[in-house]
């Protein structure tokens, strides 16, 4: 499955969605279809989606921020949403991270079924409120003098 990636790879190496894949085919039990089902969520609701790969090989999901992000541990498959905490969450998905302020985290096993209508809603909502971080005034402000700065550095004297 080939997706959008931030950035091009360097020639003769693989993209971040190649080494996802990659990631899901080593894992020959319940964890690579989980992943690979989630994933499958992921790109449903938003076709838009960029993949990353990171923090030694984490699969990350990123639409204007980063989305989600989805961990293989022996015993689980952890979707830690970056600004979870700042998600509503009425089907209480989100069962790990639940002390954080920030992040929040869905923790799946061996056997779990997921609310996919519920999943799709918070990465719905994770976007939409990646959205409009980038869209406040604040952030365009900032944007505006980081712009700026940049071509008085840039203009030669």
């Amino acid at each position: 499955m080939q997706r959008k990636f931030k950035y091009p790879p360097p020639p003769n190496s693989s993209t971040p969605s190649q080494l996802i894949d990659a990631k899901i085919a080593e894992l020959k039990d319940w964890r690579g279809a989980m992943l690979a089902r989630v994933r499958a969520l992921i790109i449903e609701v938003d076709p838009d989606v960029v993949e990353e790969v990171k923090w030694r090989g984490v699969p990350v999901w990123e639409h204007a921020g980063i989305i989600c992000t989805g961990e293989t541990y022996k015993s689980a498959v952890k979707l830690t949403f970056a600004k979870g905490a700042a998600l509503k969450d009425p089907m209480r998905l989100f069962n790990g991270s639940l002390e954080g302020n920030t992040q929040r985290a869905i923790d799946l096993h061996e056997g779990a079924v997921i609310d996919e209508e519920a999943f799709k809603a918070l990465i719905r909502a994770a976007v939409a409120l990646n959205m409009s971080k980038i869209a406040s005034p604040k952030k365009a402000a900032s944007a505006g003098k980081a712009l700026e700065a940049a071509r008085y550095r840039n203009f030669p004297f």
